[in-house]
């Protein structure tokens, strides 16, 4: 017999979550005002999260909170504060990507069941590894994997005792996710901050293919593949939509119910799927999930599609205004239907009466009154010691209104509330020690928990509390110098100059392997860069790479070749793509992957750089020079932009396509578009970024400073060669007089944009 699979839907807002449970939904995941990756959207106040997780239970249905975002280190306290409110609450799960939010959960908050964001972009088995080290029990897979990479990752999963969830519905991104830095580079909006302002669905300047959208994709939809994917053995279908409103959540919520329910219940599956349409769409493709990346794929239009089907097909007839107010009647009358139904279902808490009783020489006594439909019936809590006289030479304070509803006050944050706290029974002048009180407090959480399967009162954590974070001692020894390369004929700055020279690996490892490993042999100071996304074969290949290769340390933008150097005890370096922005993700990778150092995030602040405090024994890094990525797409970026002689990606694509080419935004700044051989392609921003200030700023806090060398075309404008550059970085590092101006002299226009501004 098949295991129905769960479906996972959108709540952006109230209205959106009573839409969900009201159209079926198995689960829901939604986020609060912070700590999310959809600040665009409405989310919800946490006085609300457990008067929705209540009406969500009451209907079979699960909530998911989303923490997904990096968290800077100024944020913690406020994180401990929310996760003790939710360390109390019925919350099923919570969606994380930062590794700092990760080490806490499992180090200080362990009853929470964690799922693994998208944001972590998880596409090999050792990444799988990695995750479960950190107790993840669901991992969201990436959303470009076809439906054999996701089986193959299922079943990896599965040995490790976690599920899988796929995107099966709405907005397709360009880009890879958690390395996409479009938004946070033009605009200051960090997609991996919840802000992402969408700047790849923008108008571009028509290109030379006439097109002027050229990276705007149409929306996914797997609604026709529910056999493939259940078979395969995922737990869960996503449904995207965090920003859309309650009649598209319903509406498409309901569709794929009825899906699931005809393919559970009669083994068949439906070809209707016209609701999907009614409701805003970009058109639809499943190319990812069937492994055929093609052009068409792409839609040369940022318009809501629905019209198109509205108007029977015939988009935008001779009648503009005619189609435009067909479909918004329709809309409406939609919208009136669901809001009649979402109108039924409640988010409020469940009322308390509080009375309290007491005399002198007897036990304090507490009265919960609930309502006759509670999951809980009402009861009585006694102290465990007798109540005190109050005489005029004791110091403890009285028992009174104020004092015991402050006492008190933690149920507000169930999914109760107190309604009326009554003292008419209590007499004057009474004291009891507040450990008693917090006892009572706790015995009162525990019976109202209950019903949920939750055991009492979870003790409450000071941040303050926390003995690690002791800053150490400025180091004493000045900066290394590193230098990425990808080219061989690079390889003369080995016998040149003193620095580390790191040699970048590229997505296509597979068909590089014998040539790398010679490389690498024959060169035992280069130090092996490995990129963020390696899948299938080529993540084959780069363990295999390490397994021979045996290198004395690696730098690596990958979490599962991380896993895999700390299997093989080989010295590894966190990458700049793996978003390490706080204390706590250092103390993650060090002590639960055994990691040699790590580069901070190039999107924080000075301001929030100056918030991290280096473990002892570690190593941190910063790039102070490189082309800015702003995103790395399995798709082919050329289709629309310079055009292409095939109509879609193959493996021969990756591996042998070597060309350039730029798009310019309506602000009139060129996006420089590159695909080089064996690799994805990559867009990067019009100026490279050069920041100087963090060598004065942070003394004795670095161990090395990184340059970036590689051939990657941007309108930075390089006035020396390669070995002049390096020196210069050189006498930068040793603080010679001047070094700074003819950096900037010899490397221009510049940009550290984001040093000033941050996440």
């Amino acid at each position: 017999m098949k295991t129905k699979i769960e479906l996972l839907a959108p709540g952006g807002d109230i209205d959106s979550i009573k839409a969900a449970i009201a159209a079926g939904a198995d689960a829901i995941y939604c986020g609060l005002n912070r700590f999310n990756a959809r600040n665009r959207a409405t989310n919800i106040d946490i006085e609300d999260l457990n008067g929705i997780i209540n009406l969500a239970h009451q209907n079979n249905c699960k909530v998911f909170l989303t923490l997904n975002i990096i968290i800077a280190g100024s944020e913690i306290p406020d994180l401990f504060r929310l996760l003790n409110k939710l360390n109390n609450s019925k919350i099923d799960g919570v969606i994380v990507q930062d590794f700092g939010l990760f080490y806490l959960l499992s180090k200080y908050f362990k009853g929470f069941e964690i799922h693994a964001s998208t944001q972590l972009n998880t596409h090999n088995d050792a990444q799988i590894h990695f995750l479960s080290k950190l107790n993840a029990s669901r991992v969201n897979l990436a959303r470009e994997l076809n439906i054999n990479e996701i089986k193959s990752l299922t079943v990896t999963a599965r040995k490790h005792n976690i599920s899988t969830e796929v995107f099966v519905h709405g907005s397709y991104c360009i880009s890879f996710s958690g390395i996409c830095y479009m938004s946070s580079v033009h605009g200051g909006n960090s997609g991996n901050r919840g802000r992402c302002s969408q700047p790849c669905r923008d108008r571009y300047v028509t290109t030379p293919q006439g097109k002027n959208f050229p990276l705007n994709l149409k929306d996914n939809s797997a609604y026709s593949d529910l056999r493939e994917i259940s078979e395969a053995g995922v737990a869960s279908l996503k449904i995207e939509g965090r920003i859309k409103k309650f009649d598209y959540v319903y509406t498409v919520v309901n569709c794929w119910k009825k899906q699931i329910n005809s393919f559970y219940h009669q083994n068949r599956l439906k070809d209707d799927n016209k609701d999907l349409y009614k409701v805003f769409n970009r058109n639809f493709s499943n190319s990812y999930l069937k492994g055929d990346i093609h052009k068409h794929m792409f839609i040369d239009n940022s318009r809501d599609h629905s019209t198109k089907y509205l108007d029977g097909m015939n988009y935008y007839s001779v009648n503009d205004k005619r189609v435009k107010d067909e479909t918004e009647l329709y809309e409406e009358d939609i919208a009136v239907d669901i809001k009649n139904k979402i109108n039924q279902l409640s988010i409020a808490k469940i009322p308390l009466t509080i009375s309290i009783s007491g005399k002198p020489d007897t036990p304090l006594t507490v009265s919960v009154k609930t309502p006759d439909n509670a999951p809980v019936k009402s009861f009585i809590v006694l102290s465990k010691i007798n109540l005190a006289q109050k005489n005029k030479e004791s110091t403890p304070e009285c028992l009174s209104y104020s004092m015991l509803f402050e006492r008190l006050s933690a149920i507000n944050d169930t999914a109760y509330y107190i309604e009326h706290l009554e003292l008419e029974n209590l007499q004057t002048d009474l004291f009891i020690s507040f450990n008693e009180l917090t006892s009572i407090k706790k015995r009162i959480l525990s019976i109202l928990n209950s019903s949920n399967g939750l055991t009492g009162s979870k003790e409450i954590i000071d941040p303050i509390d926390v003995p690690f974070l002791i800053k150490p001692d400025p180091l004493k020894n000045k900066p290394d110098l590193c230098v990425l390369i990808s080219s061989q004929k690079d390889l003369r700055f080995c016998t040149r100059t003193s620095a580390d020279i790191f040699f970048q690996l590229p997505n296509g490892l597979k068909h590089e392997f014998s040539v790398l490993k010679d490389l690498f042999q024959k060169n035992k100071k280069i130090i092996p860069f490995f990129p963020s996304v390696l899948i299938g074969e080529n993540y084959s290949a780069a363990v295999e790479l390490l397994e021979q290769t045996q290198p004395e340390r690696i730098v690596t933008n990958n979490s599962g070749i991380a896993y895999e150097a700390c299997k093989r005890k080989i010295p590894w370096i966190a990458g700049p793509y793996l978003n390490i922005v706080n204390s706590f993700s250092l103390l993650c990778l060090k002590e639960n992957f055994n990691c040699y150092g790590a580069f901070i995030s190039n999107e924080i602040s000075k301001y929030q750089i100056k918030s991290v405090i280096r473990p002892a024994d570690f190593r941190l890094y910063y790039s102070i020079y490189h082309p800015i990525l702003l995103l790395s797409s399995r798709q082919c970026l050329f289709h629309q932009v310079i055009g292409c002689e095939k109509s879609r990606i193959d493996d021969d694509c990756i591996q042998t396509c070597n060309k350039s080419s730029s798009i310019i935004n309506l602000k009139k700044v060129s996006l420089f578009i590159e695909k080089t051989k064996g690799n994805y392609h990559c867009m990067y921003n019009n100026k490279n970024l050069l920041n100087t200030d963090i060598v004065k700023d942070f003394s004795g806090f670095f161990s090395g400073f990184s340059i970036d060398l590689r051939d990657i075309k941007t309108e930075t404008n390089i006035a020396a060669d390669k070995l002049k550059i390096i020196a210069l970085f050189e006498n930068l590092l040793n603080g010679n007089p001047g070094s700074e101006k003819e950096l900037k002299r010899n490397i221009y226009p510049s940009t550290n944009a984001q040093y000033k501004k941050g996440i």
